[in-house]
């Protein structure tokens, strides 16, 4: 069977970095940096300048995962962007991208699923090198979620930054076992009754029920991560690297300690670059990847929550 095989990948994150303490003085915010660091792990983050749109921080971390894959622009079929802050209403931001990399073949479009975006993503390139309709892919997660805060409320204005990671599959030929590489399962999930629970307002500023939604996520990741080990008949002892959505210390450790997995298997880039939303796990994905954590067929577990809700997981050999 054709399997979809990660080739390369590349992440970019803005020029500005803003510690916590920065952010409270510049926003005035009634918090502390030592109260932000030990309910979420977030040390800083990242955001974009006036001048840069989701597009371009897509842009750059497309042209990293193509150069890391040695594919050109004119060799990939689709791109598929995850956003939840598009450049624009319409067209479609990935159109943009496409653009930018000169390509004039193939097509692309963008996926919302909020922090899920990325696996929503993922899954929909690989049916479609599974089905022989495309041989490389650009999947790309980006987000200037710095324009979506209020900075009025400090429980959801420190949780957020902007960023993008990417990668290119290319269609591979494997046996049908989890022996193969590549992607070998993906699993999605969502239940609008929660929708309400982590979403934008009128203004298109973020609104959310912190416990709520911390609640769903423990539930929910631990699910979909035993759904994940059953279709791929794998036991938690073989996952070699869990690479989660980074919204919070607190969760990505409790994950990990379900799988039995030490601290040092599990990608945490949180404390860095904060909750990028769709960007989270490709960025955390590129860190461990290029520092040579993530070697040549490790088995990496891949699972994320975000609003809607929406939740899933992949797993992949490397």
């Amino acid at each position: 069977m054709i399997r979809a095989v990660v080739l390369g990948c590349g992440s970019y994150l803005p020029a500005q970095a803003v510690t916590n303490d920065a952010l409270i003085k510049a926003r005035n915010l009634d918090t502390s940096s030592e109260w932000i660091e030990r309910r979420t792990g977030i040390k800083q983050r990242y955001f974009a300048s006036a001048g840069e749109k989701t597009s371009d921080l897509a842009t750059h971390a497309a042209r990293a995962a193509l150069a890391d894959a040695k594919l050109t622009a004119d060799k990939i079929d689709i791109i598929v962007l995850a956003t939840t802050t598009p450049d624009d209403t319409f067209p479609a931001t990935a159109a943009k991208v496409q653009a930018n990399l000169g390509m004039e073949r193939g097509f692309a479009f963008d996926v919302q699923a909020v922090c899920s975006g990325f696996v929503y993503a993922l899954t929909v390139a690989d049916n479609f090198i599974r089905l022989g309709q495309a041989r490389h892919v650009l999947v790309i997660g980006a987000e200037t979620l710095s324009r979506l805060l209020d900075w009025n409320d400090r429980t959801t204005s420190v949780l957020f930054g902007d960023g993008a990671g990417a990668v290119v599959l290319g269609a591979h030929e494997g046996q049908g076992t989890n022996a193969d590489r590549g992607i070998l399962s993906t699993h999605l999930h969502s239940d609008g009754r929660h929708y309400g629970l982590l979403q934008t307002d009128d203004a298109g500023l973020i609104r959310m029920d912190g416990k709520e939604v911390f609640r769903h996520a423990v539930n929910n990741l631990s699910s979909v991560v035993d759904e994940a080990l059953a279709a791929t008949g794998l036991k938690p002892e073989e996952i070699d690297w869990l690479v989660p959505h980074q919204a919070n210390q607190r969760i990505i450790d409790g994950t990990g300690k379900k799988l039995g997995l030490p601290e040092e298997r599990v990608v945490c880039t949180i404390g860095s670059h904060a909750n990028t939303s769709a960007a989270s796990i490709p960025l955390a994905l590129c860190v461990a990847a290029q520092d040579g954590r993530i070697k040549r067929g490790q088995i990496v577990l891949l699972d994320t929550m975000g609003g809607g809700f929406t939740w899933g997981a992949a797993v992949v050999r490397w």
